[in-house]
């Protein structure tokens, strides 16, 4: 008997919300637009933090950067920066006396004016050994990379980018031409293939030369900074203690000098984006928490609408109990359906921009959906007991006499 009069109460609940569609589905919109918002924000922040994960893979795997100085506070707020040179004396040592590196790229960086023929532009120089290609997941699409013989006897050679390529010699052949680099000529050994952009910076506008050629054209004895690759994801902190120790000893004493790892690199960047995407949420959920004040402010009028109806039921044995459970089954019932909805339409615009925009990194997580539409339904309930309560609350023949 309960069970047959629970189908009732939610029957009669379903059917007032379809005896007023419209006014039902626009109550609904704030509850899709809420949700939708929800899961497209959230979707744009995973899809960055993808993007990022991605982007620095790509550039390698199990990385540790050294570079010059060591920033230290020092008595006040302000930080003093000591700047101590690396050497590539330094960058063989780590090679040698580290056990957990595999791999070190020494590397020198600067720009430069590249000319060939009545062509010339800027762009970007880097100096280092055979290595950097293997540590850097850099690969060679025509030709060659150059060697660490290249290095000791100062080979004028150089590998381009696919950018520099079409630019400087219009995407004809470059291998064995000659380009002048600032003031100094440099034989074409290799192109590297396409790479794209990766976290602002064009890899395919590059040149690469030997490092000791590249010391000498920026008139430099000092590194950029070193890159070693430790032999595992385990061995990272044990090449970075192992490293610290060497270089310090090196230094006479001294740790004058800044080790950043590739994992603290991304989960510096992963804490601002998921800051950021938190964020973005809130600020979506806020448009639920509007469609809440909407579910109930249209449940207050219909409650008003239906005094006499409520005084009727009361007067043939509706308990309070049964009056209450169908107002909040509406209210839930609103919110269900717009939440349903809405994570049609967010899931739906998410792929809409990931195809129209492919450059656009878009990723629909489960937690959002599950958390969208979770809150959805709190919001449902929680805005739908107090109308409920006071159509409960209803005297039975004050009701009755309502006009």
């Amino acid at each position: 008997m309960a069970a047959r009069f629970d189908r009732e109460i939610a029957s009669q609940a379903l059917r007032a919300l379809l005896t007023n569609r419209v006014r039902s589905f626009l109550t609904m919109l704030g509850v899709i637009i809420g949700v939708s918002s929800v899961i497209l924000l959230v979707a744009l922040g995973e899809g960055a933090k993808r993007y990022i994960q991605q982007e620095l893979s790509s550039l390698g795997s199990n990385l540790l950067i050294i570079t010059p100085g060591k920033i230290e506070t020092r008595g006040g707020p302000f930080p003093i920066g000591s700047v101590n040179p690396l050497t590539e004396e330094d960058s063989r040592a780590i090679l040698r006396r580290c056990p957990a590196v595999i791999d070190v790229a020494p590397v020198v960086l600067g720009g430069s004016r590249v000319k060939h023929g009545n062509r010339s532009r800027d762009t970007t120089v880097i100096g280092s050994t055979e290595s950097f290609p293997r540590i850097r997941n850099v690969r060679v699409e025509v030709g060659s990379f150059f060697t660490d013989e290249d290095v000791e006897a100062r080979r004028r050679v150089c590998v381009i980018g696919k950018r520099v390529r079409n630019e400087i010699f219009a995407g004809a052949n470059p291998l064995g031409e000659w380009v002048k680099i600032g003031e100094t000529k440099f034989r074409v050994i290799g192109i590297i293939e396409t790479m794209g952009v990766s976290l602002g910076l064009d890899l395919d506008d590059l040149i690469f030369l030997p490092l000791r050629p590249a010391m000498d054209l920026f008139d430099v004895d000092r590194l950029f900074e070193i890159i070693a690759q430790a032999r595992s994801e385990d061995a990272i902190d044990s090449a970075r203690s192992q490293m610290t120790a060497l270089l310090v000893r090196r230094h006479n004493g001294q740790e004058d000098f800044t080790l950043t790892s590739q994992n603290a690199i991304l989960s510096s960047l992963l804490t601002i984006l998921n800051t950021f995407t938190w964020i973005l949420g809130g600020i979506a959920a806020i448009s639920l928490l509007v469609g809440g004040v909407g579910i109930m402010n249209i449940m207050l009028v219909s409650v008003t609408e239906r005094t006499l109806e409520i005084g009727l039921r009361k007067a043939v044995g509706a308990r309070r109990a049964d009056i209450m459970a169908q107002f909040v089954i509406e209210a839930v019932a609103i919110s269900l359906l717009g939440g349903l909805t809405g994570l049609v339409v967010g899931n739906g615009g998410a792929l809409v921009l990931g195809t129209l925009i492919p450059a656009l990194p878009v990723a629909v997580s489960m937690w959002s959906v599950a958390l969208a539409f979770g809150f959805s339904v709190a919001i449902g309930i929680f805005f739908g007991v107090y109308p409920a309560y006071r159509a409960s609350a209803l005297d039975p023949i004050d009701a009755l006499r309502y006009e």
